[in-house]
């Protein structure tokens, strides 16, 4: 059987799969031109998040085609509406990078709140005059009031490793999420009203068609004056002209971002601003949690191909 891996994957997913299949791997960059051409006849394709995978792609993969494992926790790349119509299942990587993305999403808080690349620049561009008693202020995060935008996994392990920083947690949730806010002492409140109160805002929802620039120029408007906003889930969550704004003229004190909405693309006004924090998608980045995704990925593809169910089907 045949499975087409569409750029890479580590070797702890891709030596599974070939223990099993037929392999051909892309390679980097992407190439679209190489998957419409290598597709045809395969029975799973291996996506990741700047792979789109539509209508076409499966189509041209034709009748053998049966799974699309994408190795990320977001699908927002793949057609899922597609995946249905052909009768097909999608998969994902959840639960596996649900610790890395949550420390990433704590760091940035602590690298904005503290301004700590700002003041890197400073300090190796030779332009710091010496300690003075009102210089570089930051914000601290104990005591300070963090609000988690969707408090599934990632916004639930945030929480317990904001424990120690002793935070007031508010969240926003399409579920009641009754348990988990009792456990991590968090209260559940509408989209206003957290971002009026926070401190601090996380973002950690789905990149959806009502997530799409859910946090726009309004909702940038009803931000704490000072605050700080994180996003690690997906960069089409933020309106990024409206951010530019708000960083520039306020509300928002600073903002730490591991996403962006055309990545790798990045607006110039955007990353020359002095109080962001922008690194390059690494909210999983790590040897433990990128081998853990690749073998879940490879799971999912073995999975299906062998007549089971997914390991952790999105359809």
């Amino acid at each position: 059987m045949k499975v087409v891996v569409a750029r890479t994957l580590p070797a702890a997913g891709l030596d599974k799969l070939k223990e099993h299949f037929d392999v051909e791997v892309g390679g980097l960059p992407f190439d679209r031109a190489w998957l419409l051409e290598h597709v045809p006849g395969a029975h799973a394709i291996v996506a990741d998040p700047t792979v789109p995978i539509n209508g076409e792609v499966m189509d041209a993969a034709g009748d053998s085609l049966q799974v699309v494992s994408n190795f990320a926790v977001g699908f927002d790349n793949i057609d899922t509406g597609a995946v249905r119509e052909r009768g097909l299942r999608a998969t994902n990587t959840p639960d596996v990078l649900t610790n890395a993305t949550a420390e990433l999403a704590v760091s940035l808080m602590l690298a904005a709140g503290r301004r700590m690349v700002e003041t890197d620049r400073i300090f190796r561009r030779g332009d710091w005059p010496g300690w003075e008693p009102e210089q570089y202020l930051g914000r601290e995060l104990s005591g300070a009031t963090v609000g988690l935008v969707g408090f599934g996994r990632i916004g639930q392990r945030v929480a317990a490793l904001l424990a120690g920083f002793d935070p007031r947690l508010r969240f926003t949730d399409a579920h009641p999420m009754q348990d988990a806010a009792a456990t991590y002492g968090a209260t559940r409140v509408q989209l206003d009203e957290l971002l009026a109160q926070s401190d601090y805002v996380s973002l950690h929802v789905n990149l959806t068609p009502e997530t799409k620039h859910m946090i726009g120029a309004g909702a940038l408007a009803k931000m704490k004056r000072g605050s700080i906003l994180v996003n690690t889930c997906r960069g089409g969550v933020v309106d990024t002209a409206a951010l530019v704004r708000a960083l520039r003229d306020g509300p928002l004190a600073a903002a730490g971002l591991d996403v962006y909405e055309d990545e790798p693309a990045v607006p110039q006004e955007l990353v020359a601003l002095p109080n962001t924090v922008c690194v390059p998608h690494i909210g999983s980045a790590t040897r433990v949690t990128r081998d853990a995704m690749a073998e879940l990925c490879a799971d999912n593809v073995i999975a299906v191909l062998s007549g089971a169910e997914p390991v952790t089907p999105v359809v």
